[in-house]
Order: structure tokens, then C-alpha cells, then sequence
């Protein structure tokens, strides 16, 4: 099953959304675009626990916090405003188009939309699917005074004028919808509260344990005054006030100790799954674990889910990176692609990134509640092989920031980085770049740089561009308009190549020192460097040498760290002045008389 259509009307911070997807979806985009309250909404419409909670919603569920409005009468009560969320599913299991036949519709997959009454001649496969529409309302009744949400089947043939059919939970259930949220999924995986993905398991295997009952029944016969007999004293003593103003006529003592209130809903919430995670440890809570052993316990429990379900999981996952190493979040982001029939996730994560095809990853945007979404793919005309080439060297990680500074190769993005870390170390009323989102990429060639410009500047990102002089005149017009069209900055600096730049403007007395320590390090390799030093010039000519041989070696970033301030190149720092002009930093905070913090602009 995959939800192909979600429409969210009045939910949290979106006002109005209209989303479709096709099959797995990575959701992009910066804070409070509404990437978590997608989520939300899925499990509203899909997830079968979630309206058991009461209230199921309350006043912050509906968009800034509205779920009245008053009346053009104003003499009449305000009137509530609801809050909607439909979802449309096709593929269905051969359960639910049992049980929900009479609510079928019908989904064109190519024109992504339903069929009208009228089409029904054009319901034939595989461009046309089955489909059930769901709708989630949820609305403030003033005469119960509560909050109520309930689901309903958007189409009802049988329903009286006007009214919808409830969806029942068991349908729900068959859906497989869950919703891993952040940080809060590990403390309660392996307990045994409903909802917790340890329950959900024993429900999927049809387990009707017998549990509770064994349980109960031997916790009520444990003595606990036997093996603490300080209290027996303590309980005689408050039974004898007791029997003061209330009638004691049981058999025995009045009053008595249990581990717990002796009832399902306690047990559910006290039981607590242990684990040893070494031969010299004891058992210990599960939540003793360290974080990243508990997310990795979630993704074991995950797999098991997959596999009692195959074809009915669907997944909303926010953020799977969190306290795991990369290597266990790429894990996880290809069992999602791999073990579920469908995945939503947000994530912050290059590692989590890089694994969904740009045709499956979502950019949100929000503008006036309004949130809409654009594949990269179409949003950006980047090409696959480039997204996947370019993804783990930089590429995700500017697509997270708010700013891409694309520089040539790599020696810049191992060199500019540093200057920009000087001048911050140099000025510290400057706004360091990484806090303020600005990220180096490397675009591996000034050819690359325009389409690169345009996937950043697409995804919303402001753009800057620093590259080599066009000595040999060979840059096409085109080219040359495509790099101002893209870059907010576009610096083309005055020599053929950064290693130019970095000799000419680099004293020599600093190249020549630069020089001595890879001597004297023994890091200089093949490269001649005599004991004497020469002229200017020939100084110029060796690091000039050095630097172009070992591009990857990172030189010129360890030459401007031997630099003093003073002595970095000015035309990078001249750029870097340009883009750091572009964040100022917040304004200052000032306490007052009275001990109490002030911003001032």
C-alpha cells in the first residue's frame, strides 16, 4: 500500500498543502517548513492509536493556534473551525479491497488524480489503480467543550446526505502505518505500551498472551510485608487513624504494599525490556543503553515488522541519523528503501541523503502556511549521475545550509575554508559561516559551476562563486552569462590559477618558511627544495611547483595556517569579506539594571 495524494487543510503550521508522492520520499527543507508536521498528519489519517489518545488534538493542532471564528452575527457563538487531512492509497492489500469495496475508487497514476463518476471506462491498469480516499476531521465541540478528530472514508455511497462512514480502527490497522518520531521512539520501543513498536509486534503475530493475567495474580500474592518487616508497624499505625473516621470491616489487615496497581494499563507502563551489553555488565534497562544502541535496538525491531508485513508497511520517519554512526545510518536509510513498501523521511544527514534518488526527494517550501514540494529532480534540472557523483563531496550538506560558496577545485575547498576561519578568529564581531549555513562546494571544474549555481539557487540557497581568470579567452558567452545568472557573488579572480594567486600574493619570506618545514618534516617528497635560499623568484617558482603537485594534499590550507593574518592572500579575503557582509551577526545582548537580557539592533 502507498499513499500517492495528502491534502492538509488547517493543521499546525500549514494552512493548506496539496502533496503527492510516488512511492519513498526524503522531505528537504529548512526549519519550520513543515517536514514533522507532514508526519504528524500521516499518523493522523493512517496511524490506528493515535485518536485513542484524549483529546486526540488539541488547540495547537489547528493552523496559529485558530479553532474558533466569530460569526457574521454577532450576537451568535463562534463557530468552529476544523482542521482536515486526506490521504489517497492505492496499491491495497487483498484485505482491505475485501473489506472496504464499497469505498473504492479510482487513482490515474500519470495524471496523478482521481477519476470522476464519468470515467469509469477508463479504469483499467496499469495507468489506472484502485484507491480508498481517508479523511481525517478533527474540530473544537463547544457543547462537550473538548477536542474530537475521527477518520472517515471520503468516499461513503451508503452514508445519509451530508455525512461520511467512520473508518474503523481494525481497517487502520492493516494499513501497517508507523510513524517514528525523533528522539522520543527509543524510550518507549521495547516497552510493552500500546503503540510501542514491541506491541505492535505481538499484534501483527496474533499474540493473545495470557501475561497479564499470571502476572497479576502473582504480584498479588507477593508478600512485600515479609521481606520488610519496618513497615508492618508503620501500616498498623495508619489503619488504627484510619478506623477513626472510616469503618474497617475486611478480613485481616486493612491496608497492604504491591509492586504495582495490579492492572494491565500500569503493567504496560511499569514492565521494562533489559539487556546485558557485555559478559561483565548485569542486565540494565534497556534506556540505560547508550542512545545509538537504542536507535540500533529500534532498527532491529523495524526489520522484524517488515518481515511479519511485507506488503503493508508504511513508514514516517523523522531524522534516523540521530545518535547513530554514518555507517548505521546509511544502513538504515537502505532498509527503509529496501524492507518497506513505502518510506517518508526527513533528515538532516548527508549519509541519510545521498541514498534517496533525486527523483524521491521532496524540496517543502513554506510561504504564507502554504506549503507545497518539487522533487529535486524537476526543481533543479540536475542530472542523476551528477546528484550521485557530487552527493557525498559536498552536495547534501550545502543542500542543508542556507548558502553555497562553489569554488573551482579542490585546493580552494581545502584552503578557503581556513581563511574564512582566520578572519572570524581575526574579527569577532564577524558571524562564523558554518553558523550561519554557509557551506564550500567543490564543483570540480569551472564548467560544472553554473549548474551547480542553478541547483543551489533553486533549492533557495543564496550563491557565490569564486574562480580562476579566464587567461586562454575560451569561456563561451553563454557560460559566462549562466555564472552571473546563478551567483549572487561572482568573483572571477586576476590569475589563471589559485596556485597563482596564492604565490604572488603569499610573501615569500612565508613561501620560503612554508617550504623549510616540508624539508625539515620530510613531507616534500620528490620536490627539490635546496638548503640555501634564492631570490624571490625562485622561491615563487618552487611553491608555485609544490602547490600545483599536491592538490590533494592540502597544502595551500597548511601553508595559510603558517601564514600571519596579515599575510593571507587579499583577494580571498577581499571575496570571503564580500560573503561574510551577507550574515551579519545578531545583535549584541546587553542586561539591563535589573539582571535582564536586551537585545539591541
Amino acid at each position: 500500500m502507498k499513499v500517492v495524494r495528502l491534502i492538509i487543510e488547517n493543521f499546525r503550521g500549514i494552512k493548506s498543502a496539496q502533496l503527492n508522492f510516488d512511492g519513498h520520499a526524503l522531505m528537504v527543507g529548512s526549519n519550520n517548513v513543515g517536514k514533522s508536521t507532514i508526519c504528524e498528519a500521516l499518523d493522523l489519517v493512517l496511524g490506528p492509536d493515535r485518536l485513542n489518545r484524549f483529546p486526540p488534538i488539541d488547540e495547537f493542532d489547528f493552523y496559529n493556534g485558530k479553532y474558533l471564528v466569530a460569526d457574521t452575527d454577532p450576537a451568535a457563538p463562534p463557530q468552529p473551525i476544523p482542521l482536515r487531512i486526506e490521504a489517497v492509497v492505492i496499491e491495497l492489500s487483498a484485505d482491505v479491497s475485501t473489506k472496504c469495496g464499497g469505498h473504492i475508487e479510482f487513482w490515474h497514476t500519470t495524471e496523478q488524480r482521481l477519476l470522476e463518476p464519468g470515467e469509469v471506462e477508463a479504469a483499467n491498469p496499469p495507468l489506472v489503480l484502485p484507491c480508498l480516499r481517508l479523511e481525517t476531521v478533527g474540530r473544537y465541540n463547544p457543547e462537550e467543550d473538548e477536542f474530537e478528530a475521527k477518520t472517515y472514508f471520503s468516499h461513503s455511497p451508503d452514508a445519509l446526505d451530508g455525512e461520511l462512514s467512520t473508518l474503523p480502527r481494525p481497517i487502520k490497522r492493516l494499513f501497517g502505518f508507523l510513524y517514528l518520531r525523533t528522539l522520543r521512539t527509543g524510550s518507549r520501543a521495547l516497552s510493552l505500551e500500546r503503540g510501542s513498536l514491541l506491541d505492535i509486534i505481538l499484534r501483527a503475530k496474533g499474540v493473545r498472551t495470557t501475561l497479564w493475567e499470571k502476572t497479576i495474580s502473582r504480584l498479588r500474592g507477593l508478600d512485600i510485608e515479609e521481606e520488610a518487616a519496618e513497615l508492618v508497624p508503620v501500616l498498623r499505625s495508619v489503619e488504627k487513624r484510619l478506623a477513626r473516621y472510616i469503618a474497617l470491616e475486611g478480613n485481616g489487615n486493612a491496608t497492604k504494599v504491591h509492586v504495582s496497581e495490579l492492572t494491565r494499563e500500569h503493567l504496560r507502563k511499569t514492565m521494562t525490556f533489559f539487556l546485558a551489553l557485555s559478559s561483565d555488565q548485569e542486565h540494565v534497562p534497556f534506556a540505560h543503553a547508550g542512545t545509538g544502541t537504542i536507535n540500533t535496538l529500534v532498527l532491529a525491531l523495524l526489520s522484524v515488522i517488515a518481515d511479519l508485513k511485507p506488503d503493508t508497511v508504511i513508514f514516517a520517519m523523522e531524522e534516523p541519523e540521530i545518535a547513530v554512526p554514518p555507517h548505521t545510518q546509511r544502513r538504515i536509510a537502505n532498509y527503509l528503501l529496501t524492507k518497506t513498501t513505502q518510506a517518508f523521511v526527513t533528515s538532516h544527514s548527508p549519509f541519510v541523503i545521498e541514498k534517496f534518488e533525486p527523483s524521491k526527494t521532496l524540496l517543502l517550501t513554506r510561504e504564507h502556511g502554504v506549503v507545497s514540494a518539487r522533487k529535486v529532480s524537476d526543481a533543479t534540472g540536475l542530472k542523476d549521475n551528477d546528484y550521485k557523483r557530487f552527493s557525498r563531496s559536498g552536495l547534501s550538506e550545502c543542500m542543508l545550509g542556507r548558502a553555497s560558496i562553489v569554488v573551482e577545485g579542490v585546493t580552494e575547498l581545502h584552503a578557503m575554508p581556513v581563511v574564512a576561519r582566520r578572519m572570524e578568529e581575526q574579527n569577532p564581531n564577524l558571524q562564523p559561516l558554518d553558523i550561519a549555513g554557509v557551506a564550500f562546494f567543490d564543483a570540480d571544474g569551472e564548467s560544472n559551476m553554473p549548474k551547480f549555481g542553478k541547483f543551489f539557487k533553486t533549492l533557495g540557497l543564496r550563491t557565490f562563486a569564486f574562480y580562476d581568470l579566464d587567461y586562454k579567452k575560451k569561456r563561451k558567452p553563454e557560460q559566462a552569462q549562466a555564472l552571473a545568472e546563478n551567483f549572487e557573488i561572482n568573483k572571477e579572480h586576476a590569475y589563471k590559477g589559485f596556485e597563482d594567486l596564492v604565490v604572488t600574493e603569499v610573501p615569500a619570506e612565508r613561501l620560503w618558511a612554508f617550504l623549510g618545514n616540508l624539508k625539515a618534516n620530510d613531507d616534500n617528497g620528490n620536490l627539490a627544495i635546496p638548503d640555501e635560499r634564492p631570490d624571490d623568484d625562485a622561491v615563487k617558482m618552487i611553491a608555485r611547483g609544490a602547490l600545483g603537485g599536491a592538490k590533494g594534499a592540502g597544502w595551500c590550507a597548511r601553508l595559510f595556517e603558517e601564514c600571519e593574518f596579515d599575510e593571507l592572500p587579499s583577494t580571498a579575503v577581499k571575496f570571503l569579506a564580500e560573503v561574510f557582509a551577507k550574515f551579519p551577526p545578531p545583535p549584541p545582548i546587553i542586561e539591563n539594571e535589573g539582571g535582564q537580557a536586551n537585545m539591541f539592533e
